[in-house]
């Protein structure tokens, strides 16, 4: 995989958890016990995709600019992008999407859940 770096960036995040869904082989990354990222592994346990959430309209123009950015697998086509393992997109927008997924989860609580999650309660 071109993102080895994946795992250690999202769990220095604030109140990241992980873990694996065994019934669909993906780790996944939460806040708040809301998945925000994937990667979805294969029958040899190796990346296939790397599932992120998105804004819709972001979504949408990312799957036009990149060919390693399609809707995202097993996942409502509209929040989600899938990103190849091995592609072409950069370091630097895949820290981008994954920075833009995981504030678009915590921005989906309430103040005083976010609070809470962040431990600044």
């Amino acid at each position: 995989m071109k993102y080895p770096w994946i795992d250690e960036y999202l769990m220095k995040k604030k109140a990241v958890t992980k873990d694996l869904q065994v019934e669909w082989n993906w780790i996944r990354f939460m806040i708040g016990g809301k998945m925000f990222a994937a990667i979805l592994l294969g029958d040899d346990d190796k990346p296939v995709y790397i599932n992120i959430k998105t804004d819709p309209q972001e979504s949408i123009e990312l799957r036009e600019l990149y060919d390693d950015i399609i809707p995202g697998y097993y996942s409502n086509k509209m929040h989600w992008i899938s990103v190849m393992p091995d592609g072409e997109v950069s370091d630097e927008l895949m820290k981008h999407l994954l920075d833009e997924a995981y504030n678009l989860v915590l921005k989906g609580f309430s103040k005083k859940k976010q609070k809470e999650i962040l431990g600044e309660e």
